[in-house]
């Protein structure tokens, strides 16, 4: 078996055991693929990640930037009270349209709000609605503009807020400097942006799995 065969194993056994998807979430996949959006949805097991720091955080508000077709939207929605509120940035009008239906088909169109436009658009909109805190944030859009997504981050968050950045490995790219690739620049700008913040405190970790080699950073904000 190579080595990318045993991944894909054992990330089947874990998520079988520990993340399985349902019909919701299996209709999510389904409808995004027929839709033609791009095959990059967070793993069912790295979405029952995200409920569970969503859960442990105690989230009531969450801000996602990026929806695709709403896989990952559905698992962290899942981690709210009933009263609290996710909202959701989206570039493609086709993404959104897709991701709406598969939100409301999990239940969760009176907590969760996709908003359609660059996400650098969206944000300032959204910061002069002055909203509460963000208590966790998830980014997972375009990676050039990672870091520019952190600090927006750091405006609509407080002390104890959570943010993650996925996709940081960049397949082991992220090492290298001299790239002239944007998603790389983007990625280690964010990075060493978490690391020389005084307001946050961060990790990256590398993963393997079904998504090939790639990694995701968390950071806690201090204050």
């Amino acid at each position: 078996m190579s080595e990318s065969q045993i991944w894909d194993t054992v990330d089947a056994y874990f998520s079988a055991h520990l993340s399985p998807d349902d019909e919701v979430t299996e209709a999510a996949l389904r409808d995004s693929d027929a839709a033609g959006l791009p095959q990059v949805s967070v793993t069912a097991n790295q979405g029952k990640l995200l409920q569970l720091l969503a859960e442990i955080q105690g989230a009531r508000t969450i801000l996602e930037i990026g929806t695709l077709g709403g896989y990952s939207t559905i698992w962290l929605g899942r981690a709210l009270p009933a009263d609290g509120r996710l909202v959701s940035l989206e570039y493609s009008p086709k993404h959104a349209e897709v991701a709406t239906r598969n939100i409301a088909r999990a239940g969760l169109d009176k907590q969760v709000e996709v908003r359609v436009g660059a996400a650098l658009d969206s944000l300032p909109l959204l910061a002069d609605e002055n909203p509460p805190p963000f208590d966790l944030v998830f980014i997972d859009a375009d990676k050039v503009n990672n870091a520019h997504y952190l600090e927006w981050a750091l405006r609509l968050t407080s002390a104890g807020s959570l943010i993650v950045v996925d996709n940081v490995v960049r397949g082991g790219r992220v090492v290298d400097a001299d790239s002239g690739a944007g998603d790389v620049k983007g990625t280690r700008d964010a990075i060493e942006l978490i690391g020389s913040h005084p307001r946050l405190s961060g990790t990256a970790i590398q993963t393997v799995g079904s998504k090939g080699y790639d990694g995701f950073a968390l950071a806690r904000v201090l204050a």
